[in-house]
Order: structure tokens, then C-alpha cells, then sequence
């Protein structure tokens, strides 16, 4: 029987490990995580001996290959390290995104899984998904004559951006990766999927204006229990998290879902700061702009300030366009008019809603690992090979930004391996 080990039991790693586990019916034979609340979780739901729970990677791989597969949904920074370790013990590995926040290591981990024959599957799950799997088929179709220009949006969400971006583990991109790397590299890779073609050149605005000290309330508190402004504040955390108990975001605050345990928790958590007087530097708004090899032209935009987690696109072909928006699973395939008093063909594709995170994303991606590992082939949608561009580009928009530059990808490429 399959054998998969688990390295960071979060929110992310438990998705997919309890699919593998509950749906595929895959032994999951050993868990690692620093923190013992969610080691504790992790053990029950999977039947774990104690001898298989481990608080550290270093005495993980020091029990020597205990599985044929890893998922590594660790932090940000731990990946390289956990990657290349796991590659040279030879496993076969699902890693989380971003590969790493360093594009150099990127670029290691996949020399290093090429030189070990090892497939390294990565997290793009929207490629796994019904809402961009019918896009992707109709710019494949040719009906509407070649791609010539997209404009792609992601809205992260006020309540998510401030969640995640500003209190939580992905605020500061010392600790973790830039927003464009850490969130919007699957955009990126949308973009690349979509366009066949890799990027040529990269430009990049964008800055912190909202989540900061200056915009707080005069006199309010470090943490929102104590604030006097509660009440008034769609931050305060009894709005944000109470009423979610059972479900993310409240799920990754604590264990313990009572209001109770909540509460408790949020009085000393990350979770419980006042979102503008924390240690967050990551955008919370950027513009990208992007020309491919092939010709065409895109802009991303990414928004931390919109009132619901949702994607919109506009592909703009020769004889047509298409447009998408995945909160309502729609997408409108227009035939460009002869004049303003005909609005042209047009015909509404209703996507079929899928089961699980990201619009089933996450279940499509596990199962194209699984059956990858099962079929010993290396034919993944997101293979580190398939992958790696959108990481490149998400470093250069991030270089393009601070440097109010044009970044030239394949003179960042040489630099980086040279």
C-alpha cells in the first residue's frame, strides 16, 4: 500500500493529507509539526503510534525513509531545506506553494529533482479547477482566434487579507514571502497556463496603504478585546472569528472552537492584534504587467481591499473574449460585433460547482498526485518543470516593484544561476 508522510499538519497539509487518507484510502504513517495541538489532531485523525509523531524534521528524517511520499506544507522558508533533504532520501514530493521565497532555490529544487528522478508536485490548484480548466479549453479550441491580451484580478478579501496578510503567518515577508510570491503565484501560473507561454517581461506597482499605524482610531488598543473601538470595527475579532467557529479562518486560530476557547486564545494570539498596529510590510495592494514570449500582454491586479475572495478575468482574443468570475462559477464567451447596435453572440457556460477547497482544486490536485505515484509516471498539470515560471515572474514583479524597474526574465534567470 501507498505510504505518505506529512511534514506541517496546518490548515493546507491537513486538506490534502486527510483526502489521501479518508477518500484514497492511503496509509498516512507519520506526521511533523512544531506545534503540539495540531501533532495531537493529526495523530487522531490518521491512527498514529506515538513513534511517528515527531515535534522536529531533523528527528523525521533521521528515522530514516518511512514513507514513499511527503507532503511538505511547512512555512515558507523551511521548504528548501525539507525539499532537497527529502529529494537526496528519495521521496517523491507534493510541496506546498511557494516552492521557496528564493527564485535561486527554486531553481535548486528542480536541478535537484531532475538529478534524483524524483517528481516534486506543486500546489497550483487552480489549474485543477473546473472554472479554469473550461477557460484554458476554450483559448485551446481556436474559436476565438489567438490570445492577444488578459486582464486578471484577485480579490483577496478585506477579512482574508487581514486574517492572513496582516496578523497572520504570511504578514511579513522577512519571516515568510512578498504577497505576490506567497498568494499570487498562483495567478501568475494561471497566466502562464492559459497563455502557453512563458514571460518575457515584467513590470510592477504597488505599496502597504491601509493595514497601518497612521490609519488607526486615536487612542485605540494593541489588541481588539481590549479596544474601545470593538464595537464600531469590522476588524474586531469577535466579528471576524466568532461567528466562523467550525470553519476557516476561526479553525486556524485555535483547536478549541467554543466561543470560549477562542476567546481565550485571541486574548495572546497573532489573531487578536488590531490589524493596524501590527508587524505586517506586505503589499495590500499591487498592479503587474506582463508581456509573454508569444506576444501577448497581461495585467494582474491583487486587491486586499474587496469585500469577498474571488478571481475575475478577461481574455481578449482575435474574434472574441472571454469572461470569468469564480465566485459565481460563470463564465460569457462573446463574438466581437460589426457595430454598437449589436452587442454580438453570446452564450453563459455555468461551471460545474466541485467538492472541496478552491473550487475542488485541492481534491483535483491530490488525486493527479496520487494516481502520478500510483501509475509511476511524472505527467503532473503542476510539476516543478510546469511550475517554476510563475515563481520566477512573482520574484521579478517583486524586484520590479522595489526597484521601479522593467525586468527582463531571462537576464534574471542567468543572474540567478550564475
Amino acid at each position: 500500500m501507498l505510504k505518505i508522510a506529512l511534514i506541517g499538519a496546518g490548515q493546507r497539509g491537513m486538506i490534502y493529507a486527510k483526502y489521501a487518507f479518508e477518500r484514497m484510502k492511503i496509509e498516512v504513517v507519520a506526521v511533523v509539526d512544531p506545534k503540539e495541538e495540531k501533532r495531537k489532531v493529526a495523530a487522531e485523525v490518521f491512527q498514529l503510534a506515538p513513534e511517528m509523531i515527531f515535534d522536529h524534521v531533523d528527528l523525521f528524517f533521521a528515522a530514516g525513509k518511512l514513507a514513499d511520499a511527503i507532503i511538505i506544507a511547512s512555512m515558507d522558508r523551511d521548504h528548501y531545506d525539507q525539499t532537497i533533504r527529502a529529494l537526496d532520501m528519495g521521496y517523491n514530493i507534493l510541496l506546498e506553494k511557494p516552492i521557496s521565497p528564493d527564485p535561486k532555490e527554486c531553481l535548486l529544487i528542480q536541478q535537484k529533482a531532475h538529478e534524483c528522478k524524483r517528481n516534486v508536485v506543486v500546489c497550483h490548484v487552480l489549474r485543477y479547477t473546473n472554472f479554469f480548466a473550461a477557460i484554458k479549453q476554450i483559448i485551446d479550441s481556436g474559436e476565438l482566434g489567438k490570445v492577444i491580451t488578459i486582464q486578471h484580478a484577485e480579490n483577496v478579501g478585506n477579512f482574508h487579507m487581514a486574517h492572513s496578510f496582516v496578523r497572520g503567518n504570511w504578514r511579513n515577508s522577512e519571516e515568510s514571502s512578498p504577497i505576490i510570491m506567497q498568494k499570487s503565484c498562483h495567478d501568475l501560473d494561471i497566466l502562464v497556463w492559459l497563455v502557453g507561454s512563458g514571460a518575457e517581461k515584467i513590470s510592477s506597482f504597488g505599496n502597504l496603504q491601509y493595514f497601518c499605524r497612521e490609519n488607526a482610531p486615536e487612542g485605540s488598543a494593541e489588541r481588539c478585546l481590549e479596544c474601545k473601538y470593538a464595537p464600531e470595527c469590522r476588524f474586531d475579532v469577535r466579528k471576524a472569528y466568532l461567528p466562523m467557529a467550525g470553519e476557516w479562518p476561526a479553525t486556524v486560530v485555535s483547536e478549541d472552537q467554543s466561543e470560549e476557547g477562542l476567546l481565550k486564545s485571541l486574548e495572546t494570539s497573532p489573531y487578536g492584534r488590531c490589524v493596524y498596529k501590527c508587524d505586517n510590510n506586505v503589499c495590500d495592494n499591487q498592479v503587474t504587467n506582463i508581456v509573454f514570449k508569444n506576444g501577448v500582454t497581461a495585467t494582474f491586479h491583487l486587491s486586499g481591499l474587496s469585500n469577498k475572495m474571488h478571481r475575475s478575468i478577461k481574455v481578449m482574443c482575435e474574434n472574441g473574449d472571454i469572461y470569468g468570475d469564480d465566485s459565481n462559477n460563470t463564465i460569457k464567451v462573446t463574438r466581437y460585433s460589426s457595430n454598437s447596435k449589436y452587442t454580438g453572440e453570446e452564450r453563459i457556460i455555468n461551471v460545474e460547482s466541485a467538492e472541496g477547497f478552491h473550487g475542488g482544486g485541492d481534491y483535483g490536485l491530490m488525486n493527479d498526485f496520487i494516481q502520478e505515484l500510483i501509475e509511476e509516471k511524472n505527467e503532473s498539470r503542476s510539476s516543478i518543470d510546469d511550475s517554476i515560471e510563475s515563481h520566477i515572474m512573482a520574484y521579478a514583479a517583486e524586484e520590479a516593484r522595489l526597484t521601479n524597474q522593467v525586468i527582463d526574465i531571462e537576464e534574471l534567470k542567468n543572474k540567478l544561476l550564475s
